[in-house]
Parts: C-alpha cells; structure tokens; sequence
C-alpha cells in the first residue's frame, strides 16, 4: 500500500497556472500513478499518468499541451503541471498508485491507492 497526500491546489484566473505535488510514502518508480479530478456532479475522470520505469505519460485529451505529468522518484515526489487553465478544469485533483503498468490508466477502478484531494478554483 501507497500512502499518498496531494498540494498545491488553489484558486487561479483563467489561463493561469497551477502546479500540483502528491508526496508518496515509498519509492513508486515501478507503479502506474495518476492524477485524477471530479467535479461537483461528475464523475472522476483520469487527467495523466507517468510510469517512470518506461518512461511513459499518458493524457486526456482534454489536458493535452496543456498539463505536465512529472516524477521524481528519489524524492517520491510525483507532480502536475497545469497551464492555460480554464473554467472546465474546476475540480478536486486526486493522485493514485497502483503497482506496474499504466493499462487502462483512465480508470479510477485499477488503481487501490488514494490521495485525499486537492481542490483546484479556475475563475473567469
């Protein structure tokens, strides 16, 4: 099991940036981790994922040119970059760890290992 805890959330105008950590309690360099968002009546979406040890990220289009996956499995440290942010991107920010490959990565269910949430405000 993965400990997880999410920050950097906050308010941010429109076309603003924000960038989001989620520090992990054990080296993750061999698991899939995500970053997920759900919105007030939606249900939770995946956003991106990196898995460090093929060096592979993954993006909703939705984000795509836009966000950043990073990881800095040294520090257990796994972030998001998030640019040119809009109204649409309003939600609470979940990281997520699940051990090995990103298959399937945009579904919540595969992944057993949550962080608490950091909310994201993007303001017009």
């Amino acid at each position: 099991q993965v400990q997880l805890v999410e920050s950097g959330g906050g308010s941010v105008q429109a076309g603003g940036s924000l960038k989001l950590s989620c520090a992990t309690s054990r080296y993750t360099g061999d698991y899939c981790m995500g970053w997920f968002r759900q919105a007030p009546g939606k249900e939770r979406e995946g956003v991106a994922a990196i898995y460090a040890y093929l060096r592979k990220t993954y993006y909703a289009d939705s984000v795509k040119g836009r966000f950043t996956v990073s990881q800095d499995t040294a520090k257990k440290t796994l972030s998001l970059q998030m640019n040119s942010l809009q109204a649409e991107d309003t939600a609470m920010y979940y990281c997520a760890a699940r051990w090995g490959s990103c298959g399937a990565w945009y579904a919540p269910a595969i992944f057993p290992d949550w962080g608490q949430g950091t909310q994201v405000t993007v303001t017009s």
